[in-house]
C-alpha cells in the first residue's frame, strides 16, 4: 500500500513539473510575441503626397429634375436611384467612368435602362425611363455622377515587412455625398506645399499643393483606418521607429512629423490629453492639442492636407492625425499605429 501511495506522489510531482515548465515556455513565448510587435519598425515620413484615386463603380453625387412638355419629372428619383449609390453597370454593361455612364444614356430614344447598383454594401436593381427635355430637345436621364477624385494627404509611414505605405488615418470620401469612394485603382504621387489657409474656430483651413511627376506607389485600399498602397520608394526624408503599441501611450508630450510650407518635414510640440481603449478600431482614438507656437501661427493648428502626420512619444510611432476638432483647429483626433500596421499586414501574401 505504502509502495502504491509513494508511486502516486512521484506520478504527481512529475505532472506537476511538466506542468510548471509548460507555464514557463507559454509565457516565454508570449513575452517574446510580445516584445516582438513592440520592436516592430517602420519608416516614418511626414511629407505631403497627392492623390489620385478611381471608383470601382460611378458615383452618383445628384439628381435633377427635367423640364418636360407638361411637368417637371425626376427619373433617376422616380426609378428610386439616391444620392451616394454607385452605378456599376446599365443594361448589363459595366461601368467604370462617367464618360462610359453619359455615352450610354445620352444614346436613347426614350427607352428604359437597366441600372445595377450597389448601396449599403447590397446590389440592387431599378429601372430608369429618360424624359424628353423640352429645353435640350433630347432624352434626359437627370443625374450627375463622379468616377474619380484627386486630393493631398500625409504620408504615415512605410512598412519594408508588407511593401506597403499607410497614409491619411480615415477613408477618402466623395466631397458631395460625404460616401466612402469605393476604389478600383489610383496612384499616389510626390507633392510640394504652395500654400497654407490658416484654420480658425468654425472654419476649417488647408494646406495647398503642387503634384510632382513622381509616382510613389500605387493605392491598394481605401478604408476607415487610412489610405494603403504598394510603394515605389521610400521618401528620401523618411527614417526607422519602432512602432508603440497603444497600451504604452501617455497622456502628456508628445509630436507630430508634418510638411506645411515648401521645406522638409518638421516636428511640432502637442500633447496628448485623452486616450480611449473602448473601441480601438476607429480614427479618434487619441485626442491632442497642438502646443508649438509655430505650428499655431502658421496654420492656425490642424488643417486639411496634414492627416496622417505621424504622431511620436518616446521615440516610437503612436498614431496618425486624422481630424481637427472644427471649432477649435488646435485640438484634433489620431487614429492608433497599431491599428494601421493591422492593416499594413493585412496585405502580405
Amino acid at each position: 500500500m505504502r509502495k502504491a501511495i509513494r508511486f502516486f506522489d512521484i506520478v504527481l510531482s512529475f505532472i506537476c513539473i511538466i506542468f510548471f515548465i509548460f507555464l514557463i515556455i507559454s509565457n516565454s513565448a508570449k513575452s517574446v510575441s510580445a516584445a516582438s510587435q513592440i520592436a516592430r519598425q517602420v519608416y516614418v515620413s511626414g511629407e505631403a503626397f497627392g492623390i489620385k484615386l478611381y471608383t470601382n463603380g460611378v458615383i452618383v453625387v445628384g439628381t435633377q429634375a427635367v423640364e418636360t412638355e407638361n411637368k417637371k419629372i425626376n427619373p433617376a428619383k422616380t426609378a428610386g436611384i439616391e444620392v451616394g449609390d454607385i452605378i456599376v453597370s446599365i443594361n448589363n454593361i459595366n461601368v467604370y467612368s462617367s464618360d462610359e455612364v453619359s455615352e450610354l444614356l445620352n444614346d436613347n430614344n426614350g427607352l428604359p435602362f437597366k441600372i445595377r447598383l450597389k448601396r449599403d454594401g447590397r446590389y440592387k436593381n431599378f429601372v430608369l425611363k429618360p424624359v424628353y427635355s423640352q429645353r435640350e430637345g433630347c432624352y434626359k436621364a437627370g443625374m450627375w455622377v463622379r468616377d474619380s477624385t484627386a486630393g493631398i494627404g500625409t504620408i504615415t509611414y512605410y512598412d519594408k515587412k508588407s511593401e506597403v505605405f499607410a497614409s491619411l488615418g480615415h477613408q477618402v470620401n466623395d466631397v458631395d455625398t460625404n460616401e466612402i469612394m469605393p476604389l478600383l485603382k489610383g496612384e499616389a504621387v510626390g507633392a510640394r506645399v504652395s500654400e497654407v489657409q490658416k484654420a480658425s474656430s468654425g472654419t476649417t483651413g488647408a494646406l495647398s499643393c503642387e503634384f510632382k511627376e513622381e509616382t510613389l506607389g500605387k493605392l491598394l485600399a481605401n478604408s476607415e483606418y487610412g489610405l494603403y498602397g504598394k510603394y515605389s520608394h521610400i521618401g528620401e526624408n523618411a527614417f526607422p521607429i519602432t512602432v508603440a503599441s497603444k497600451r504604452e501611450i501617455k497622456k502628456g508630450k508628445a509630436k507630430i512629423l508634418s510638411t506645411i510650407d515648401e521645406g522638409k518635414p518638421k516636428f511640432y510640440d502637442v500633447e496628448i490629453t485623452r486616450i480611449s481603449y473602448r473601441n480601438s478600431r476607429n480614427a479618434k482614438n487619441i485626442v491632442f492639442k497642438i502646443t508649438d507656437k509655430e505650428l499655431i501661427e502658421k496654420t492656425g493648428g490642424i488643417v486639411q492636407g496634414m492627416s496622417g502626420s505621424p504622431l511620436i512619444q518616446n521615440n516610437r510611432l503612436i498614431g496618425a492625425v486624422t481630424h481637427v476638432i472644427v471649432n477649435n483647429p488646435e485640438k484634433g483626433y489620431a487614429v492608433f499605429a497599431e491599428t494601421m500596421l493591422e492593416k499594413s499586414d493585412s496585405f502580405v501574401e
